[in-house]
């Protein structure tokens, strides 16, 4: 299974309203894609919180083949689009991880 891990820190006057976004739009987004069964999202604790709160969204997909196929065919489309509605108000980063067998 391969992991597709997002990190973002998220401003806090638009805290709620991206949480909100995540569950209700993008998040499903995503997943109607076909590339990824199951999306999570976690909120990092014991951090600084003085620029914004971060959260951790991890997205399953089944192979590698998936995720590749999501980065070929969807990740720029809906990386413009969370940027156009959220500008510098948010900032992430993105890594990718296997489970160790």
């Amino acid at each position: 299974m391969i992991i597709y891990n997002v990190t973002t820190k998220v401003d806090h006057s638009i805290a709620a309203s991206w949480l909100q976004w995540m569950k209700e739009e993008h998040i499903p987004e995503i997943k109607a894609t076909g590339c990824f069964a199951n999306a999570r999202i976690l909120q990092l604790i014991e951090v600084d919180e003085a620029d914004g709160l971060t959260y951790a969204v991890q997205y399953e997909a089944k192979s590698k083949a998936l995720y590749n196929r999501y980065i070929q065919k969807f990740s720029d489309e809906l990386r413009k689009k969370t940027l156009e509605k959220w500008g510098n108000r948010i900032i992430s980063f993105r890594t990718v991880m296997q489970l160790a067998d």
